[in-house]
């Protein structure tokens, strides 16, 4: 199955509403971190229900495009706002339909990894960024979160599950600075007392902990340079 197939499917059956909700724990300490100016413009990749650019838009950025590789997610999006600065698209991580350094920032949480070739993403995101455009990659999938490890047996699309030096190599290789590397806790799931353990889905508190208040989100900022 096909990111497109896979996607259109959650978005139908309205998962994106579901993922919405467990990003935000964490993106929207992310997104507060951004040094978005007044007028800026941003990408999100990825942009599932377009929560990001909902969120961005309260700080006054410019233009916001949200692109999905899924066109059902990218419908959704749409009608999730009536803002007539935010436009969603239906596009490739690998070629994406915008100039040469006409973009500020670029986001994206919880979907780099579906990239069929990361580093040709990166090297379009390079493409897209004006001198000291910033990139805000955030995911929960990665070598050191080893609880993320099963998440591949439950989708059909392969992941690419890099380790925090290798999003860092690969930042670099393609031209961007790496800003900040940094993990970010999810604070607002409740972790239970220990007597409630094992649970249907972690078999000690100790690993649910480390799970979400010691590695949570991986965060890692490139800059155009």
């Amino acid at each position: 199955m096909s990111v497109r197939e896979e996607f259109d499917e959650w978005a139908t059956a309205g998962k994106d509403r579901g993922m919405e909700e467990r990003h935000w724990h964490t993106a929207k300490h992310a997104l507060a971190r951004m040094p978005v100016e007044t007028g800026d413009t941003v990408l999100d990749l990825g942009t599932g229900s377009g929560y990001a650019l909902r969120a961005l838009r309260e700080r006054d950025v410019g233009r916001a495009y949200g692109l999905d590789g899924a066109p059902e997610m990218a419908r959704n999006a749409r009608e999730y706002t009536d803002d007539d600065q935010v436009g969603f698209v239906v596009g490739d991580f690998d070629s994406l339909p915008f100039a040469d350094d006409s973009i500020d920032h670029v986001w994206s949480m919880e979907a780099f990894y579906y990239a069929s070739d990361p580093h040709s993403t990166l090297r379009e995101i390079r493409r897209v960024l004006k001198p000291g455009g910033t990139f805000y990659c955030a995911v929960n999938y990665y070598e050191e979160n080893r609880a993320s490890h099963a998440w591949q047996e439950n989708i059909s699309i392969d992941m690419t599950r890099w380790s925090r030096e290798q999003y860092r190599e690969a930042f670099r290789d393609a031209g961007l600075y790496v800003a900040e590397q940094d993990n970010v806790p999810d604070r607002e799931i409740d972790v239970p007392d220990e007597s409630e353990f094992p649970t249907e889905d972690w078999d000690t508190r100790e690993a649910m902990v480390d799970r979400y208040r010691t590695w949570g989100t991986l965060l890692t900022v490139g800059v155009a340079p």
